[in-house]
This record gives C-alpha cells, sequence and structure tokens, in this order.
C-alpha cells in the first residue's frame, strides 16, 4: 500500500488576507513539500499540468527535476501530463531525465487533463480532444518500448528509424492512464497493461469499486499479469493535530475555489453540507485528525482495491506551514497506520483463501 501527495500548485488569493502568492514563491514551497515527503517516508509526489493563472506549473517534469537531486527514495510523478496536447517525444525524454537525476523514481500519469487551457495555446482542435489522447498515447508506448522508434499517425508528423533520448534509468518507465472514472478509460489502462489512477473528487468511492474489477478484468482478458498492476486515487484532504482544526483551516479555502470552478462550469454551490457530507467515512475528503485519515484510507482500500492513495493538498491556498504539517502528519502518522492494518488484513485475507 503506497501513500502519498498530489499538488496543482495553486496560486489563488488567501480566503483571509485577500492576496495571492507569487507563481515563483509557490513553486519554492512546493519543491520544499516534495523534500519533507521525502524526508517522513511517503512514497510519492505527483505535480499537475495547468496553464491558466490559478495553478503555477505547466512543467511538471521541471519541477521534478529540481526536486530529483534533494531527495532520496520518493517516486516523482506528473499528475497529470496533459498528453493530448504536448508531444511524446519531448515528454519522454523529459521523464527520462527526471529519472536520470532521481536514479530510476520518475513516473508519467497520462490523462486527457480536465482543463482545456492547453489545446488552444498549442494550436489543437477541441473537437479532437479523444483522438489527440489515443495516438499520442500510442506514440509514447511506442518510444518507451523501443529506442529506435517507426511511427505515423493523424496528428504528428511521422517517425521514421529515429532514436529518442535519454533513455531511463528504469527498464520500462513507468506510464499511468489517470482517469475521472469513466468505463471507457478504465478498459483501455486494463486492456494495455498500464496501472490505473482514479480521481475520487466527489461523490461515494465505493461506487469506483465497480470500475477497479473492469479494469482487472479487461488486464486479463488482454493476457496480463493483473498481480502485476496497480490502481491509485487521488483524493482532496488535510491533515491537522484535531478534526476540529483541519475544518476550520482546510474549509474555506477549498470552498473558495470549488464555487470558482464551479462558475466556471455549472456546477451548483459547494456549501458546509456539501463538505460535511464528502467528510464521512463513505465520502470522497479525507480531512480530519490522524486517526479519522488513516480509517478512511483504510476503509477505501478494503472496499474499493487500490494499492496507492495521493492525498490532493491543499485545493485552495493555504499557508506553506500548514500543509508542511499535514505533509508530516500523512507520513510520521497515517501511514505506518494504514501500511500495518493493510498488512495484517491481507495476511488474514490470504490465509482465508488457502
Amino acid at each position: 500500500m503506497e501513500i502519498g501527495l498530489t499538488t496543482f500548485v495553486e496560486t489563488t488569493p488567501d480566503v483571509n488576507t485577500g492576496k495571492t502568492i507569487s507563481h515563483a514563491e509557490r513553486i519554492r514551497e512546493v519543491l520544499e513539500e516534495i523534500v519533507l515527503a521525502d524526508e517522513v517516508g511517503l512514497d510519492v509526489y505527483g505535480v499537475g499540468e495547468h496553464h491558466r493563472e490559478d495553478y503555477a506549473c505547466s512543467t511538471p517534469a521541471v519541477l521534478l527535476a529540481a526536486a530529483a537531486p534533494l531527495t532520496k527514495r520518493i517516486r516523482l510523478t506528473s499528475a497529470v501530463t496533459v498528453l493530448s496536447s504536448d508531444d511524446p517525444v519531448r515528454v519522454f525524454q523529459e521523464f527520462s531525465t527526471v529519472d536520470a537525476l532521481s536514479n530510476g523514481r520518475a513516473e508519467i500519469m497520462a490523462g486527457r487533463g480536465s482543463f482545456i487551457e492547453s489545446f488552444p495555446l498549442f494550436g489543437y482542435d477541441l473537437k479532437d480532444y479523444d483522438t489527440l489522447f489515443d495516438e499520442k498515447l500510442d506514440l509514447l508506448l511506442k518510444i518507451r518500448e523501443s529506442e529506435i522508434v517507426h511511427w505515423s499517425g493523424k496528428h504528428r508528423p511521422a517517425i521514421h528509424n529515429r532514436g529518442v533520448y535519454p533513455r531511463p534509468v528504469q527498464d520500462s518507465l513507468p506510464i499511468w492512464i489517470a482517469s475521472g472514472g469513466t468505463p471507457q478509460s478504465v478498459v483501455r489502462a486494463g486492456a494495455l497493461g498500464l496501472p490505473l489512477a482514479l480521481a475520487i473528487i466527489g461523490g461515494s468511492p465505493l461506487r469506483f469499486a465497480s470500475l477497479v474489477k473492469l479494469y482487472y478484468k479487461a488486464a486479463k482478458k488482454a493476457g496480463h499479469d493483473i498481480s502485476k498492476l496497480t490502481v491509485a486515487t487521488h483524493s482532496h484532504g488535510f491533515i491537522a493535530d484535531s478534526t476540529e482544526i483541519a475544518v476550520e483551516k482546510f474549509f474555506p479555502p477549498t470552498q473558495a475555489v470549488m464555487n470558482a470552478l464551479g462558475r466556471e462550469r455549472g456546477w451548483g454551490p459547494y456549501t458546509r453540507e456539501t463538505f460535511e457530507d464528502a467528510r464521512s467515512l463513505e465520502g470522497a475528503l479525507y480531512v480530519g485528525d490522524v486517526k479519522t485519515v488513516a480509517e478512511k484510507i483504510i476503509f477505501l482500500r478494503k472496499q474499493v482495491g487500490i494499492t496507492r492513495f495521493m492525498l490532493h493538498c491543499p485545493v485552495g491556498s493555504m499557508p506553506h506551514e500548514d500543509v508542511m504539517r499535514s505533509i508530516e502528519l500523512l507520513g510520521k502518522e497515517v501511514a505506518p497506520i494504514v501500511r500495518e492494518e493493510i498488512e495484517r488484513w491481507e495476511k488474514e485475507e490470504h490465509n482465508g483463501a488457502d
């Protein structure tokens, strides 16, 4: 059971002061957060790609490359790389470089992206939203498979007998499929034998259990060894020394961001009732003290079947020291509780099967 973090490197106005941190300062803060995550024993840190004012990181590989020599064990991944509007050759080269700097700890999470700003920015048509991803994923996997590439498609010039360098330290650079939970993307990941990352940011996580089963079914049908496949989730959350403190600090900035995004997308208002429902055992928010968050992660593992949990913190801008404290609690206190219980539970399950 792996436990880690994700961030979108948010630069939204502070709900208390109205001030907005600079992109440069927030990027430097995230670097400190990655280093701390490594120090407290977390397994993975993911950085999202965005191309808008309220998120500071448009190039996750650059930020992860900066973190690589400052860390020792933690895996470094995008969360996600918007592959549809990028060039798979460059993506592979960038993350192979991160792999070199980290001595084999880089990963790519490839997704379509829930934000669409990168498409007009790089000259892509949104009507090609699906075909762009399919084609570019195919090329990315071809590059991973072979140093010398022969490939042709519709949206990018063909490659004829050209090498792609540098090659990664790892025998096979991990490429995940990131999904919001559509059956089509889950089946694709399974059929390709790729690890699956699910964004669970609303509703009940329990509804994803059927998707995880569908994923393994598709993988087995395609002839893949399902014992080697992994499923991750990423969910919003925050840990503090008490649940009351966690709620008090996390709700206002989260509400501000969710309502701002809601106005863009036509969602209903994000209310305190919405927040409290999501904090329940079967809800999608992981907010509270150590015991509360550990219990929810354990519940998710047992009911849904994930093998990696990533806490997305923060959602809206929060004081850096509060985020650092949350990371410390996740690594030093939550993770050991979860790992111990899951190890005990899995042994019982195995013995029962025997």
